[in-house]
C-alpha cells in the first residue's frame, strides 16, 4: 500500500527514474510516467516554466529505443537545467496520440508546453544539438 500511495502521489518516479538506467555509477535524471494523469499534472506545471523538457517516446520491445537509453541517460546527467521525461507508448498510448507519435522512438522538445523540436528514430547527435538549441543556458558570475 505504502509504495502505491507514494506512486500516486508522486514519489515512485525518481525512484522509477534510477532503477532504469541500468549502471549505478552513473545515476539518471531521467523521469519516467506510467500514469497519463500523474504525466498530465507534470506537463500542465511545466507550462509556467522556460525549461526545456525532452520527451523520450519509446517501447520495451523497440530496439532502437534500447540503443538509445544510455544515451538519454548521459545527457539528462550533462544537462541538469533540462528535464527529461519517458513514456511507454504501449502504457500511455493516448499521452502518445495526443502529441502524434507514429515511430519509435520520438523525441519531442517542449517549452512552456510547445513543442520546440522533433526528433525521430534513434540520432543521437541531432537530438543533442536540437537540446543544445534550446536549452537555457547556464549563467555564469563575471
Amino acid at each position: 500500500m505504502g509504495s502505491y500511495l507514494s506512486s500516486f502521489v508522486g514519489g515512485g518516479e525518481a525512484q522509477a527514474a534510477t532503477e532504469e538506467s541500468g549502471s549505478p555509477s552513473e545515476p539518471s535524471r531521467v523521469i519516467a510516467f506510467h500514469s497519463s494523469n500523474r504525466w498530465q499534472l507534470h506537463f500542465n506545471s511545466s507550462k509556467q516554466l522556460n525549461k526545456l523538457i525532452v520527451v523520450d517516446f519509446a517501447a520495451t520491445w523497440c530496439g532502437p529505443c534500447k540503443f538509445m537509453e544510455p544515451a538519454i541517460n548521459a545527457m539528462s546527467s550533462n544537462y541538469p537545467d533540462v528535464d527529461f521525461v519517458k513514456i511507454d507508448v504501449d502504457e500511455l498510448s493516448d499521452v502518445a496520440q495526443e502529441f502524434g507519435v507514429q515511430a519509435m522512438p520520438t523525441f519531442l522538445l517542449l517549452k512552456q508546453g510547445k513543442e520546440v523540436e522533433r526528433v525521430v528514430g534513434a540520432k543521437k547527435d541531432e537530438l543533442e544539438q536540437k537540446i543544445l538549441k534550446h536549452r537555457e543556458a547556464p549563467k555564469y558570475a563575471a
